[in-house]
């Protein structure tokens, strides 16, 4: 299990290094950091002596090298447009991220998983078809079309749920609806096909002979078999979630590490959109490491290979 886990988060870290390696070179070949420190009306004297005083006149590698020795101190840097540490930036608007993919998650797992289980077990019926025809719509709508739609039946039309902000419970009821909806058709798909995979081995036809039947059958003998690959996709979706939110958060207006995303793209803030590109694919990768680890326990087999 040790080579296993070891093999898995060596891949994992090189996988992020790559990533972010990548991200960095291509937003300083993109753009000119000192012409976005100086401004655009500064004089090129300036320019130059920013960039010299900034060392952005190195090779890109050495650059690199520099941030990422700063980032493992935990120096993120200083953000060109709101002349603030990075990190302090990121500690003031990962809260809300955080909340909002969470609860996403738990209500794509509690739509989902009854919806799949209930497919499985009656395959072919009206209840398969309907839920078949849920996750199929589900897909089919944006996000940003149905947190419009919300907004208007749920915050207008019916004043139940603020329109937008962050700052109690209530704000996190839509946009958790919506950005866990599309998350929904894969993890439904995925329980009623490893279900139905489960429930046509042998010793499920033996549970059933003891008497096992219904949601008991599933939960007590059929579930863990058919968990694999539901806790990989779910462990994709909430990385998902938590980098892919930037939609959701401004159709909310939710003051989230997406909104931060989005505004320091559009001001060419570097050291703020490279800290949390670093970020969001360190959690995705640490995510699907747990993913891959919590199946290798659940299955054996899968660390033997």
């Amino acid at each position: 299990m040790l080579n296993y886990v070891l093999r898995r988060g060596f891949m994992a870290l090189l996988v992020a290094l790559t990533v972010s390696f990548g991200t960095f070179a291509l937003f300083h070949f993109a753009t000119d950091p000192a012409q976005t420190i100086a401004g655009e009306d500064a004089p090129q004297e300036m320019v130059d002596e920013i960039r010299e005083q900034y060392g952005f006149d190195r090779p890109v590698l050495v650059q690199y090298g520099d941030w990422l020795g700063g980032v493992l101190q935990g120096d993120f840097g200083k953000s060109y447009f709101w002349k603030q540490q990075v990190v302090e930036l990121i500690q003031e608007h990962a809260k809300v991220t955080i909340l909002l993919a969470l609860s996403a998650l738990m209500v794509t797992v509690a739509i989902a998983l009854p919806l799949g289980i209930s497919a499985a077990l009656k395959p072919n019926s009206w209840v398969d078809r309907l839920a078949l025809s849920t996750a199929v719509s589900a897909q089919a709508i944006p996000n940003f079309w149905l947190g419009l739609m919300f907004i208007i039946l749920f915050a207008v039309t019916f004043p139940i749920f603020p329109v937008s902000g962050d700052a109690t419970w209530k704000h996190y009821v839509l946009p958790s609806l919506v950005l866990g909806a599309s998350s929904v058709p894969a993890v439904m798909r995925l329980t009623r096909t490893g279900l139905l995979d489960v429930l046509s081995s042998d010793y499920i036809r033996t549970a059933r002979a003891k008497g096992f039947m219904g949601y008991r059958l599933i939960l007590q003998q059929a579930m863990r078999n058919a968990l694999l690959p539901i806790v990989s996709v779910l462990a994709v979706q909430l990385g998902h979630k938590l980098g892919g939110s930037v939609v959701t958060e401004s159709v909310f207006s939710m003051n989230g590490l997406g909104r931060l995303a989005v505004e320091s793209i559009f001001n060419s803030d570097i050291p703020t959109v490279q800290s949390l590109i670093l970020i969001f694919v360190l959690t995705f990768v640490l995510l699907t490491l747990a993913a891959d680890l919590i199946n290798a326990w659940l299955d054996p087999r899968i660390r033997m290979g």
